[in-house]
């Protein structure tokens, strides 16, 4: 806009002169100056792109494509809420540990390997993929708010780790800084456990990311000749070689590196990677390598690890004829689906366990960490549940709905981010768990190595930027296509504007107060001249759902646990209404989950909700608390300083047992205990841990 005043103001002072040749060299200098801007603007500096979360546009397998994250704009609303926390709490705070040097070292790793500041290597080998994590929310969170700040701190990060990297395309900032000081006999990838992979594929996922985003190739590059480093490195597939995948981020990044580029030498190295598992000798399920990969049938070992490889082999399946994979991957998410999640959605249920346990060969049994555990072993008070394999869960059933259009795994995106994800970061947007347990009290059966307290800082710092970076891409799991329409998953209030197959657009305005109500309501803006379809999620939760179309109620069966399609020739302001109907409801578990026998607990929706201290009269103790026959009180939405957001809480009558204390027994004569009734209300599970210590339990025991 200045330079077309400035043209114009030119042109205004020399119209009646003779239009001397001072003038023409301001004129032709000044146009000049504007084509280079735009082109610079248009090729170089975040432009709003197509950038999906995973890119099927033009994949082989797939049954529904994502959609950009441009293509979706929260407007209000629970998720609307979420992202303005994240952008404005979650990044920024984070930033501090980042770039700072106090808690550990972030970017003062790449610093110091630049030889721009002394020092060693200082905090985990994977801090490098945990820093390129928190660098895609900073990223992606430009196409909801940018900030010049952030972005001209990226362009210098960008061109440090550019100039970092070596000509081989190797870039691992432990062994860079150990080259610097001088041991030049340290080598890539001589301990598995350095993450070398995990740290070059969240490199590769960021610099497709920054790619999409500006368009500038500069960062892409350097993505592009990590690549190349790995297909050199293991150009020659071997049993030692196969060690080098733990928490295999590179396959997801392999992928999307070829959706990019278009250069099938990275899908063929993704191929060779997943396929060089096999060759491993000696493993082990800590790493899903004890088997052949198609010979998988149930979820096993490391959560994250898990999550991750399946999400890579997922990934695969979509663009490639390695679709005999898919029976694998379908075997152990129902695997994980009806045998070993919790009912928040989290997952890997064990600080330590062992694998395959019970196993008649005791050589063949390892010590897995973070471990899935047995069958329906789903402790509450112990559990693990990292943040981080919940979010590795969200990555493998998005990419499963994707490759399939079953609503299953859309279902199991929504229960998982809803309360596994979000119980993750505090209301605060500054405080974090790494574990996530349902039962908190205050006498724990044992001590235990992660704090029950959300922490600013943890020292195993992976959650926080795996958590920045989904909630600053919500956006990207509301909905999809393919060639019939637009596929709802998420609701919310949104403004969503997506190219269907054949370059047509549909737009239309969601208006929701979901997850506290069901009523989702869409106006069309904007639909191509002929018959279209949307198909609305019928969470398998559902009572019962009804259809609207033009507030005229239609005979289309809306099943739960399924997608309902709404078929027509769409016009501007057509107005769509989809009404969920259910109730909270008591749960009970499978009666092999051990730890859950006798008790319930209390779902309304998609949320799980929790019995927490703070909410109960003074001396109530969760453990002495029973639940009578389960009725609602009432429900109410409230909004208290602790809170960032509304909520819906929902008020029970309890009846605690008034027998004595247990006092150092470890078994007593049973005897029928008096009891007393009283009120009290619960909170969303993801809620909990807000309002400094307190106990806290998502099972509660039936009583009268």
């Amino acid at each position: 806009m200045y330079l077309m005043l400035r043209f114009k103001s030119l042109l205004r002072a020399r119209i009646k002169t003779d239009f001397n040749n001072r003038f023409w060299k301001k004129a032709l200098y000044t146009i000049v100056l504007g084509l280079f801007c735009f082109a610079s603007s248009a090729l170089c500096y975040w432009q709003t792109a197509y950038v999906p979360l995973v890119d099927t546009s033009n994949s082989k397998n797939t049954t529904l494509k994502s959609v950009g994250l441009g293509n979706v704009t929260w407007t209000g609303g629970f998720w609307k809420s979420q992202q303005d926390i994240c952008i404005q709490k979650i990044i920024p705070s984070m930033k501090e540990i980042m770039i700072g040097n106090q808690k550990s070292h972030f970017y003062e790793n790449f610093l110091i390997a630049l030889g721009e500041k002394p020092g060693k290597h200082r905090g985990a080998p994977w801090n490098d993929g945990d820093f390129y994590k928190w660098m895609e929310a900073v990223i992606s969170s430009h196409l909801i708010q940018p900030s010049g700040e952030l972005d001209q701190l990226m362009d210098d990060i960008i061109s440090k780790i550019a100039r970092l990297q070596r000509s081989d395309g190797y870039i691992h900032t432990p062994l860079l800084i150990e080259h610097l000081n001088g041991n030049h006999k340290a080598q890539p990838f001589e301990d598995r456990q350095n993450f070398e992979t995990y740290n070059l594929g969240h490199l590769i996922n960021l610099s497709c990311l920054h790619h999409r985003i500006t368009g500038n190739k500069k960062f892409l590059n350097v993505g592009i000749k990590a690549a190349d480093f790995l297909d050199v490195y293991f150009e020659k597939p071997s049993s030692d070689l196969a060690r080098n995948a733990v928490c295999p981020s590179h396959y997801m990044a392999l992928v999307e590196l070829y959706r990019v580029t278009k250069n099938p030498k990275h899908l063929t190295l993704a191929k060779k990677l997943i396929a060089l598992r096999d060759l491993m000798a000696g493993g082990g399920d800590d790493n899903q390598d004890r088997i052949p990969l198609k010979n998988h049938e149930e979820i096993a070992g490391h959560a994250v690890r898990a999550n991750y490889l399946y999400a890579g082999v997922a990934d695969l399946c979509l663009e490639s004829n390695e679709i005999d994979y898919k029976p694998a991957l379908e075997k152990v998410w129902e695997s994980l689906a009806q045998k070993k999640i919790y009912i928040t959605g989290a997952c890997g249920a064990l600080f330590d366990g062992a694998s395959p346990d019970g196993s008649k060969d005791q050589k063949s049994i390892g010590k897995i960490h973070q471990a899935y555990g047995r069958n329906f072993q789903l402790p509450n008070s112990t559990a693990h549940n990292e943040t981080c394999a919940a979010i590795g869960n969200v990555l493998w059933s998005w990419r499963m709905l994707l490759l399939t259009g079953d609503s299953k795994y859309s279902d199991m995106v929504e229960r998982v981010l809803y309360n596994a994800v979000l119980s993750g970061v505090g209301q605060d947007g500054e405080s974090y768990f790494y574990t996530n347990t349902l039962r908190q009290l205050d006498e724990m059966p044992s001590k235990l190595r992660w704090s029950r307290t959300r922490q600013k800082y943890i020292s195993c710092f992976c959650c926080p930027p795996n958590l920045a970076r989904l909630l600053s891409q919500i956006q990207g799991y509301a909905c999809c296509v393919n060639e019939k329409g637009v596929w709802l998953n998420l609701y919310g209030s949104a403004k969503v504007n997506v190219p269907l197959v054949g370059g047509k657009s549909f737009a239309m305005t969601m208006s929701s107060e979901y997850p506290w109500n069901g009523n989702i309501s869409i106006c069309v803006d904007e639909a191509p001249d002929h018959e279209t379809s949307v198909f609305f999620r019928i969470p398998e939760w559902a009572d019962s759902s009804k259809i609207f179309v033009n507030n005229r109620e239609t005979e289309i069966v809306a099943s739960p646990g399924s997608y309902s399609r709404v078929a027509k020739k769409w016009v501007k302001g057509d107005l769509v209404e989809l009404k969920l109907d259910w109730k909270p409801k008591w749960m009970e578990s499978n009666p092999l989950v051990e730890e859950n026998r006798n008790q319930v607990a209390l779902v309304d929706g998609p949320i799980v909700y929790c019995l927490e201290s703070s909410d109960l009269p003074a001396g109530k103790k969760i453990q002495k608390l029973m639940v009578p026959i389960p009725q609602v009180v009432k429900t109410e939405m409230i909004k208290e300083p602790w809170l960032n957001h509304p909520i819906k809480v929902i008020h029970m009558r309890f009846n605690e047992d008034n027998s004595k204390d247990w006092m150092n027994q470890l078994y007593r004569p049973y005897y029928p205990s008096k009891t007393s009734s009283f009120e009290a209300r619960m909170i969303p599970y993801y809620a909990w841990s807000n309002r400094g210590n307190s106990e806290m339990s998502v099972w509660l025991p039936l009583g009268k």
